[in-house]
């Protein structure tokens, strides 16, 4: 069932995770440029004055609206080489970030699937002669197909001495309800770790706050410098993480929440299947085993 390739899916959430996680921090800082040396001067400045003063230094560009781009020294490459603690924080946020796209991109053209392949049931298996002849116009790693390949098998081997004491009708919906589990099984995988990453994604990014605000304010009591300009920058680096925390857990929380409802909607069109193709199963055995039986008491007579 569920046959395809995940290359795509993989690519996409690494992709994704990477470009995301970059825009996230390299917004540039702005600072106001600096006010020309011409214009701050008096306009009516004495000529000696002027003469003896030196030469300004050539003034920087100014960017659009009064404003230059700085380089900002406080980001993912600050964080990354604040020790081995907040690089293993990083490696472990970016690897359930890949995680959960992978899961979302792929969980989603897996019911994509199977609600194309519902439509396509409802339209070549019920105008089929019989359950085999319906089961082989539909495509293979079809769960649909899946479920009526099982049902039939339940209809002919029925062997063995315990076995043999189930009747056929709770054998064969055994059968049937044991498919129908692994296609729910099936779709259900990988929805446990999104709600892992959703729970536990922002506590992991607090952690490497505190810990990063830790070695910041222990590097400023050492230096016995508290200005602004020494604490903002550690401890804004610091809070980095808990902001990758977030951006992590909560298309986790989402995606899950989303995949949860569709894959609902997705049981329901498998489990009507099932239950239609249990009454033909059983009501085609029932019509075989009572003509074999009038033949039977026929042939007698």
């Amino acid at each position: 069932m569920f046959k395809n390739t995940r290359l795509s899916a993989v690519l996409a959430a690494v992709l994704f995770s990477v470009t995301a996680a970059t825009a996230l921090v390299s917004a540039p800082a702005f600072a106001d440029a600096p006010a020309s040396a011409a214009a701050s001067a008096p306009a009516a400045a004495p000529a000696a004055d002027a003469a003896a003063a030196p030469a300004p230094a050539a003034e920087a560009p100014a960017a659009k609206g009064g404003k230059e781009e700085v380089d900002n020294p406080y980001g993912f490459e600050a964080v990354w080489n604040g020790g081995f603690v907040s690089r293993g924080t990083l490696i472990i946020l970016s690897l359930m970030s890949m995680g959960s796209w992978y899961i979302i991109i792929t969980k989603l053209i897996d019911q994509m699937k199977i609600f194309k392949q519902s439509k396509e049931t409802s339209a070549k298996f019920w105008k089929a002669s019989s359950i085999a002849a319906g089961s082989a116009a539909l495509k293979d790693g079809s769960p649909f197909r899946f479920i009526a390949e099982t049902g039939t098998k339940a209809t002919v081997h029925h062997d063995g001495a315990l076995l043999e004491q189930i009747d056929l009708s709770t054998w064969v919906t055994m059968s049937i309800q044991r498919a129908v589990d692994k296609v729910q099984s099936r779709l259900q995988d990988g929805l446990s770790f999104l709600a892992t990453v959703g729970s536990t994604a922002p506590f992991i990014g607090l952690f490497g706050t505190v810990w990063g605000i830790y070695n910041a304010l222990i590097a400023i009591g050492m230096s016995g410098n508290a200005s602004i300009d020494k604490v903002a920058g550690p401890v804004g680096e610091a809070l980095i993480m808990t902001a990758f925390g977030l951006f992590v857990a909560v298309p986790a929380v989402l995606g899950y929440n989303w995949l949860v409802r569709r894959n609902k909607s997705a049981m329901e069109d498998v489990r009507s299947f099932s239950a239609d193709v249990h009454s033909v199963l059983i009501s085609g055995a029932m019509s075989t085993s009572e003509a074999g039986r009038a033949a039977g008491a026929k042939k007698i007579g």
